[in-house]
């Protein structure tokens, strides 16, 4: 007869190779079919709830991997929390406003100066919409869960008309004001930017000491004196309108030939270098205080140049005394206020220069930089220029520089709600605890937030004007409005005139003819998704305020985490988040920014495509995300490899439980062996550590606790000595029905515990296994920590096993090596051991030389009894040799007693008992 037909093979349908490419998208196709999301919301319904706020990707451009990796963590935690006892709803949303649309439909030749605005608006509308539906369609391949049919869109009615609500409860408690302030001005896109719109690049600029003569030295200096000033935008000069100098440094001035200069004393050394000076003098030292109210002329024009005290003056770079243009810089702007100096900005949007600027109008500002240095050098007030190359600020969607211009403004008021931001920043739980410093000293450190840009594609500023300029923001109005909004969405505001808009029979003392005109500009994107927490949470019944966390890209700490706390302090009183998690950029393997002119572009579909979701989904669950992620193609290999250890073992689980059906054949704790028990409790511990991570967002220990569990726990342990009972022991025999006990709770339990991350292999495999009545593994919850019995002592005992155990494998690798033995089945070990390990072998009552898988094992002495050829290890000396007897054909293992069965003289005793009792008919 053939033996191979009395073996329990594993047997499963569950396919070897995950194809994933190919199965996912059956996968999810199942589950939109089955509604899996609405299955699982009314499964969790009534549990406490838990909302992770989705901060709204920007509705522009198929996905990056910087969207995978933040949707994909954003999947594992919703995931994990339904299964954790939450009910987890996930609302998805989109940023659909701003500038980038307003480029795209440029760059598609879209005329948007030759067109109604309202016309226009509805085009960059209609282009949200599709790409929304591009990176939804792309969310929903990489196994993301969420209300896909019901997302939150900032251009939705409902949305716009809280966000005008929101604007008026801060406008009502005087946050909200229109004023003439220096802000980022981007030329080329010509408007206002915040601060979360702003990149920092390399730039070369031009460097200049300016000599201003003293006009008025107030008997501190004298008239023939000039004071130095250094810049770098020398397109400023034309708007300076005074000098500061700090209040304690002390100042000197220079005699250099003919000529006498004031600088700061600390800075002499330098700026006697930069400018040449082979010879000068000191010939008075003057305290900055003693300046006050002197009085420069302004090199070229005919107009005086106020010496102020300033606490923003350095000696970090420059001369200490500070060109100062009160519409051109924000120290500049309050400095000049505290001295009633006036704003001169001589610009206009397009950054060119002004008829306030005479000589250089028309000239846009970076190439007045060279007509203006020249003019200096002319009046004899250019004292040098050369040019360095420094870190400035850019416009991050044009990528072109951007400059300080006061331009009239709306703007959220910080001051009267700082110290409540700082307290609600403590009071959130900074799972990234450099966040919180971050943050905090932003807001610390941050002026009044501009909301206004000059824009169209946005929500509009719903302020009224009187026919004598002053500004309409009232209670009646603002709801008016935002019910206008919600029944017509914005564009309304775009198609009707001011008194269309104003509630039926408004009057206002400062308009008696009853005229009214209406803002033009539109809100600034980050008041859209920063005032989500109202119009989301607080309006969907499945949500609640606040957010329990909030996970975003670092960027958002200037970005959605700083408007949202800015907005919500204003209107709640509180943070709209309990905690804030952040994840890194995805960089190449350089570390270097991916662009898809450099060619180093990786996205997600192209590894989905290759490897599939759950090789991606894997790899986001192995990165530290929390710094920046270098993506390449290396690394999906690695982890695919990675993957294939986890799906063989699930497989090779499948197979050996495939004739075990939980309800009938388990074996209760107790009646296990301490093997199988141990293995219990390692699976516990596991369970424990995974749910701890889980609920710490700690995705990387899961990677390394599972992948530590599958390769050397099961597959390099149990599974591999448990085949020799598995597959050998008839189907009821104890020990082989104890041993699937633990491989079923091991299959079920580490399904459900990579489900949240492999959710497409989570879900195949859970199709396979037996006795599961749920149809999805997301329709069940994690595996609880249960503390066993005697845990600890069985952790502490076969610990040191394992211990033992290795330096055993150690031996039998080094006897392969020498040609002592072939496969380890063909070996006997002769342990010489000390009294401790001694004691711990005599109290193993199973088949130690089947659990190291070697045919023979005994205790042969004490350590100092071992022969000199024995392999000496820390917990035991160690000699293999060949074991002695036959191989069995059935089982492998070589024993004595082969033949010793006539009727099957190719067999060992138990392999011929077991044939003849349980499989006769084949005999």
């Amino acid at each position: 007869m053939d033996y191979k037909d009395t073996l329990l093979m594993p047997k499963t349908d569950f396919p070897m190779r995950g194809n994933l490419p190919k199965k996912e998208p059956e996968v999810q196709a199942r589950w939109e079919e089955m509604n899996i999301y609405k299955k699982v919301q009314e499964r969790t319904k009534g549990r406490p709830k838990f909302i992770l706020h989705d901060g709204p990707p920007y509705a522009n451009g198929s996905l990056h991997m910087g969207h995978a990796l933040n949707k994909v963590l954003k999947d594992f935690i919703v995931r994990s929390r339904s299964m954790m006892g939450y009910d987890a709803p996930y609302v998805p949303g989109w940023d659909t406003h701003g500038l980038p649309i307003e480029q795209e439909l440029t760059k598609k030749g879209v005329k948007r100066k030759e067109m109604a605005v309202a016309e226009f608006r509805e085009l960059c509308e209609k282009y949200a919409y599709e790409q929304v539906e591009i990176q939804r369609e792309g969310f929903k391949k990489l196994g993301v869960r969420g209300d896909w049919d019901h997302p939150y869109l900032t251009l939705h009615h409902s949305f716009e008309a809280q966000q005008i609500r929101v604007f008026g409860e801060m406008a009502k408690k005087g946050l909200i004001y229109k004023g003439l302030k220096p802000v980022y001005w981007s030329p080329s896109s010509e408007s206002a930017l915040a601060e979360a719109e702003i990149e920092y690049k390399d730039t070369k600029s031009p460097s200049i000491y300016v000599a201003f003569p003293v006009k008025d030295g107030k008997d501190v200096l004298d008239q023939d004196t000039e004071i130095i000033i250094w810049t770098t935008t020398p397109w400023t000069i034309p708007a300076n309108l005074g000098i500061s100098v700090h209040p304690h440094l002390q100042y000197v001035v220079v005699q250099v030939e003919d000529r006498k200069f004031l600088i700061a004393e600390d800075l002499l050394k330098s700026v006697s270098e930069e400018l040449d000076w082979t010879k000068y003098e000191v010939i008075k030292t003057v305290r900055g205080s003693d300046l006050e109210y002197t009085l420069a002329k302004h090199p070229f024009y005919d107009r005086d140049s106020l010496v102020m005290l300033g606490e923003h003056v350095t000696t970090d770079a420059g001369t200490g005394c500070v060109h100062t243009a009160p519409g051109h810089g924000e120290d500049d702007f309050y400095v000049g206020q505290k001295y009633n100096l006036g704003v001169l900005s001589p610009i206009d949007d397009k950054g060119c220069m002004t008829e306030e600027a005479p000589g250089f109008e028309g000239l846009f500002y970076d190439k007045a930089n060279k007509a203006i240095t020249e003019k200096l050098e002319e009046v004899g007030a250019l004292l040098k220029l050369s040019f360095f190359t420094h870190s400035y600020p850019h416009d991050w969607r044009t990528k072109k520089p951007v400059i300080f211009r006061a331009t009239p403004q709306w703007f959220a008021s910080i001051d009267p709600i700082r110290e409540q931001l700082l307290t609600e920043i403590h009071n959130v739980h900074w799972y990234n605890k450099w966040g919180e410093t971050r943050l905090y000293n932003m807001i610390r450190d941050r002026g009044d937030w501009c909301i206004s840009r000059q824009r169209v594609w946005g929500v509009p500023i719903p302020v009224f004007y009187a026919e004598n300029g002053e500004p309409i923001i009232t209670e009646e109005t603002i709801e008016h409005v935002a019910n206008l909004f919600a029944n017509h969405g914005s564009n309304i505001w775009f198609e009707r005139e001011a008194k269309e808009l104003l509630p039926e029979g408004f009057s206002h003392p400062g308009s008696p003819n009853g005229r009214f005109t209406k803002e033009s500009d539109i809100m600034d994107v980050w008041f859209d998704s920063g005032s989500s927490h109202h119009g989301v949470l607080r309006t969907r019944d499945e949500l609640q305020f606040p957010a329990d966390i909030y996970l975003e890209g670092s960027d958002q700490y200037r970005g959605w985490f700083n408007s949202s706390l800015i907005i919500s302090v204003a209107v709640n009183g509180i943070a709209p988040y309990k905690g804030v998690v952040s994840n890194g950029f995805t960089v190449d393997a350089e570390g270097k920014k991916m662009s898809k002119s450099v060619g180093n572009v990786i996205v997600p579909d192209q590894v989905t495509k290759q490897f599939g979701a759950d090789i991606l989904r894997l790899w986001v669950s192995s990165v530290d995300y929390t710094a920046d992620v270098k993506v390449f193609m290396d690394n999906f290999k690695q982890v695919s490899e990675v993957y294939r250890k986890i799906r063989n073992t699930l497989r090779f689980m499948l197979g050996t439980t495939s004739d075990f059906d939980p309800k009938v054949d388990a074996v209760s704790y107790e009646d296990l062996r301490e093997v199988d028990q141990y293995m219990l409790v390692k699976l516990n511990n596991l369970v424990k550590n995974v749910r701890y991570a889980y609920e710490q967002y700690n995705f990387m220990d899961i990677y390394h606790d599972m992948s530590k569990f599958f390769t050397i726990d099961l597959s390099s342990f149990y599974l591999d000595f448990a085949k020799d009972v598995l597959y050998i022991e008839a189907r009821n025999h104890p020990v082989r029905r104890a041993m699937q006990t633990v491989i079923y709770e091991c299959l079920v339990s580490l399904t459900k515990m990579l489900s949240p991350i492999l959710a497409h292999t989570a879900d195949e495999v859970w199709g396979y296994i037996n006795g599961v009545e749920e149809e999805s593994v997301q329709l069940t919850d994690l595996p609880d920590y249960k503390k066993l019995p005697r845990a600890d002592e069985l952790e502490e005992k076969w610990s040191k096993f394992m211990d033992l155990r290795d330096d055993v494998l150690k031996a039998l690798e080094e006897a392969r090596n020498d040609k002592v033995i072939g496969k380890s089945l063909t070996a006997k070990v002769s342990l010489y051991v000390r009294d401790d390990v001694k004691q711990l072998l005599d109290s193993i009552s199973e088949n130690i030389g089947q659990i190291f898988i070697v045919s023979d094992f005994e205790i042969a002495g004490s350590y100092e009894e071992a022969p000199e050829d024995a392999l000496k290890l820390e917990h035991a000396a160690i000699v293999v040799s060949k074991a002695e007897g036959e191989t069995c054909e059935r089982c492998w293992v070589v024993k004595k007693d082969v033949g010793h069965n006539h009727n099957h003289p190719t067999l060992c005793s138990r392999c011929a008992s077991t044939v003849e009792e349980h499989y006769s008919d084949l005999v």
